[in-house]
């Protein structure tokens, strides 16, 4: 099968991790990535953090009902987008969305489990503050990474079939 077909069907949101640790250079791979998605007028309004360090990551859980995620997790990669380069807030979003795609797969490719969470959205200004970041960056998601404790995981989809609304 193809490669890239093969990532995006066999990719799975992987929520327990192993005790391994991530070296710096793959993450860095990772977020590479994410920077090749598509953006109008190729304004690449994503901006990154990189946090492994225990302590921020427990303060982190404090802000979801994930907590055990990101507690596990080896690293979380905040992704925000950069209000100050956005031309179009939907169009930005929808890149942003494709950045947050392009480095799930690529997490996947490299061997790491995965998951885009995004119910810590609701402390997104809590996160940032954190961070210690200018209110000008918006959280997006944050994505949990890790040595997947599990291999294989099963999921399903409903019928393509039933997706496809028009076709001439």
């Amino acid at each position: 099968m193809n490669p890239v077909l093969d990532a995006i069907y066999k990719r799975r949101s992987v929520r327990d991790f192993t005790a391994d640790l991530i070296e710096r250079d793959t993450l860095i791979e990772i977020i590479k990535a994410g920077t090749w998605a598509p953006s109008g007028l190729n304004n690449q309004p994503w901006r990154f953090a990189i946090v492994t360090e225990k302590d921020l990551k427990a303060k982190f859980g404090e802000l979801t009902r994930y907590e055990k995620v990101i507690k596990g997790a080896k690293a979380l990669i905040p992704v925000f987008v950069d209000r100050d380069a956005m031309y179009h807030e939907l169009k930005d979003h929808q890149a942003i969305g494709a950045c947050l795609q392009n480095m799930l797969l690529a997490a996947y490719a490299l061997g790491l489990g995965s998951v885009w969470l995004g119910e810590i959205l609701k402390n997104s200004d809590r996160v940032r503050d954190l961070l210690g970041l200018s209110k000008n960056l918006e959280l997006m998601a944050v994505l949990a990474l890790g040595h997947p404790a599990h291999k294989n995981q099963i999921s399903t989809r409903q019928s393509f079939k039933e997706m496809i609304v028009f076709e001439t």
